[in-house]
């Protein structure tokens, strides 16, 4: 049996990686799983060798000790792998394809998934609808970030791709399928982007670029993006957008400086519940401040996709409202203006198959867009850290080396 690897929480502030169980088509006992699922027999799986598993800003609030996390649970829900073992009930899926991997765990059957709502799919999650990879109260399956990795269900979740060579040579791209690049694509969506619309993005991370990108892709006429690192911001300016360094300038004086109006079509709240604020209150975090802003600066009768992740407990929050997800959000203007709200997460399989096809046939760049950056999965620790600090990058772990034809 093959070694396996992950990469594990080690309390705040820290990931190691260590020696995992190599998987098996039933869910063990460990950190993170919940009671209801030890046991749960997975002959609908496949047993994947992860070819990139990638670092998010998701992971981070956990590594953080932003959320109630246990020690040793083991992380990652960006996956792209080789099916190296399939179960007994595995129909349309065979040795050695290789496949995208939603974030979102999906069973369906449910009438949830039947609708295409898989980020809330009844069935593998006893706490609450919708499941992932490797994170905190999502039924404990096990992470990513690891040589090997079970996915249930895989005759519905996994994507496999046409041609693998040609996905290979692609795979910096194709990698982004499993979560941010439908996520940001589904933020735009949401939000009513579509051509000639003028766009305002809050975050230049990962998610808040792939939505910038994704805002291209559908038409947008102007791009906004906004942040308070250099880095980033100079990193949403190399593929086409406008910026707003909301650490020195206020984003409505922003977005009329660029638009010659104070207001845009649509809003993105790419940052999530550990926002700051703006200008002189940069410093201090604000968990409200960015769905504020969106209602500030999005016009009357205007959406907002909300990509960003938002907490029902946040043990590291600055007041006891909002260590139970509870903020300040000036709904009365959101009310007076119209506006539409849409949250959770991102049904990844509404979106990947075309977002697939736009990257195999050349019409997006979402790997230069996120500045897709591949390391082994032994540095890890250091990506984390890296990231943590702001870096404009979006780590791709590379586990077995794979990822040199990329």
């Amino acid at each position: 049996m093959a070694e396996n690897r992950g990469v594990a929480y080690a309390g705040p502030g820290r990931v190691e990686v260590v020696d995992i169980d190599y998987p098996e088509f039933v869910l063990k006992d460990g950190p993170g799983v919940h009671p209801a699922n030890v046991g749960r027999q997975v002959h609908h799986g496949v047993i994947l060798k992860v070819v990139a598993s990638n670092i998010c800003g998701s992971d981070q609030h956990m590594v953080r000790g932003r959320t109630t996390a246990p020690e040793g649970l083991v992380l990652g829900h960006e996956i792209t792998g080789e099916v190296v073992e399939k179960g007994r009930d595995v129909e349309f899926l065979d040795i050695g394809d290789l496949v995208s991997v939603p974030f979102n765990i999906a069973c369906g059957r449910c009438a949830n998934c039947k609708a295409r709502r898989t980020g809330i799919c009844l069935n593998v999650n006893p706490d609450r609808p919708g499941s992932a990879y490797g994170y905190v109260d999502m039924g404990g399956w096990v992470g990513g970030q690891a040589r090997y990795v079970l996915v249930p269900y895989a005759d519905f979740n996994a994507l496999r791709f046409p041609d693998k060579q040609q996905a290979m040579e692609k795979m910096l791209d194709l990698t982004m399928l499993s979560d941010i690049f439908p996520t940001g694509f589904h933020g735009c969506v949401t939000a009513g982007v579509g051509v000639g619309s003028t766009v305002y993005i809050a975050g230049a991370g990962p998610v808040g670029l792939a939505a910038a990108a994704s805002a291209q892709l559908l038409g947008a006429a102007v791009v906004i993006v906004a942040d308070m690192i250099g880095e980033r911001l100079q990193q949403a300016r190399a593929f086409g957008c406008e910026t707003v360094d909301v650490s020195a300038e206020d984003p409505r004086a922003g977005i009329e400086r660029i638009l010659g109006e104070s207001e845009v079509d649509a809003g993105v709240d790419a940052v999530g519940f550990e926002a700051r604020g703006h200008g002189e209150a940069a410093a201090e975090e604000a968990p409200a401040a960015v769905l504020n802003t969106m209602m500030d600066v999005t016009a009357a009768g205007g959406s907002v996709g909300i990509p960003g992740l938002y907490v029902t407990g946040d043990p590291g929050a600055a007041d006891e409202a909002a260590r139970e997800g509870s903020l300040s959000v000036r709904i009365g203007l959101g009310w007076a203006k119209s506006h539409a709200f849409f949250t959770g997460q991102c049904p990844v399989m509404l979106y990947h198959r075309q977002l697939m096809k736009a990257i195999l046939h050349d019409r997006v760049q979402i790997a230069d867009a996120v500045n897709a950056t591949p390391i082994g999965l032994e540095e890890a620790a250091r990506g984390y850290r890296e990231f943590d600090r702001g870096a404009a990058r979006k780590y791709v772990l590379d586990p077995h080396g794979l990822l040199g034809t990329a």
